[in-house]
């Protein structure tokens, strides 16, 4: 079972990927948030690990920008903020369980236990737009039953507009949520679509995601031109 770790203090960070991996669990670790908002939409993570005073992006906006895409991978807070107020923008957020340092290793485990258990109980979300759907748990893309290999990059995108089926979703957007550590080349959106049309509708002789002049793209239902 993988777990991301997003954390700056790095040895405390290299602290939790010993013991968290002694204890069966496989360990990615993040040190700023904008890396963690990344890994944590690419990675197949059962769990997050998440402190709040991080470089780049707090932990409230990546709590929030997940929670926001429809990202519901269980989230534990693991911070020195540790008021009552803290407590409550956190959870309010998105976050699924809150822990102060300095903390007990015992009861951090305990508790990411508990959020493993609840979380086994809600089934992961499947979009699907027309017979293309997103399994976004597994990060399988299919068409028509068929599976298609996409790249990280090509799944996150691919993802947002099949998470606003038939809006139009800009450029802008498409890049903070596949580069939000780079978002500044929409050429790097482009580059990206252009290959999704090959995989997934070329491929397949559809026409489902269109380009908005002006916008950005937008993911349609195409079947009734068939």
């Amino acid at each position: 079972m993988r777990i991301l770790v997003v954390e700056d203090e790095v040895d405390l960070a290299h602290t939790l990927h010993t013991g968290l991996t002694a204890e069966g669990y496989s360990v990615d670790l993040a040190h700023d948030g904008r890396q963690g908002l990344w890994m944590a939409r690419t990675g197949e993570y059962a769990l997050v690990v998440l402190d709040l005073m991080l470089p780049g992006l707090n932990g409230y906006k990546v709590c929030a920008q997940l929670r926001r895409e429809g990202n519901a991978t269980p989230i534990l807070v693991l911070t020195a903020k540790d008021g009552d107020w803290d407590q409550a923008e956190a959870l309010d957020t998105g976050a699924d369980d809150y822990l102060a340092k300095p903390f007990s290793y015992m009861v951090l485990v305990a508790r990411l236990r508990a959020l493993v258990r609840r979380a086994a109980t809600v089934a992961p979300p499947v979009l699907a737009v027309g017979d293309l759907s997103l399994d976004v748990a597994g990060r399988v893309c299919r068409r028509a039953g068929t599976r298609v290999e996409l790249t990280p990059r090509e799944f996150a995108v691919l993802e947002l507009l099949a998470r606003r089926a038939g809006q139009a979703v800009s450029k802008a957007d498409l890049l903070y949520h596949a580069w939000p550590d780079e978002a500044e080349d929409p050429n790097l959106v482009e580059a990206r679509v252009s290959a999704l049309r090959k995989k997934v509708d070329a491929a397949f002789h559809r026409q489902s995601l269109q380009t908005v002049r002006g916008t950005g793209y937008r993911l349609v239902d195409d079947r009734e031109r068939d």
